[in-house]
């Protein structure tokens, strides 16, 4: 299995979407929250996911089109 590190960055009309819960139902991914922070303006989540590559991709590819900003994140950060 692959890990990847990404950080989520959203707004707030999508901040009720249930962004992680569907990356691990309909991607298989395991997913684990490293820190946090949401505002009146935007949220983001630092996330480790874990599954296939291809599964991760297709997850990554998934929130994108929801609207949601993805950057990796260096190990160890």
């Amino acid at each position: 299995m692959a890990k990847r590190r990404v950080m989520l960055t959203y707004r707030p009309e999508i901040s009720s979407e249930p962004i992680i819960y569907t990356l691990g139902q309909q991607f298989k991914l395991t997913t684990n929250i490293h820190r946090a922070d949401a505002t009146e303006s935007k949220g983001w989540i630092e996330l480790e996911l874990e599954g296939t590559e291809k599964d991760i991709e297709a997850g990554i590819v998934w929130a994108i089109s929801k609207g949601v900003r993805v950057d990796p994140v260096a190990e160890g950060v």
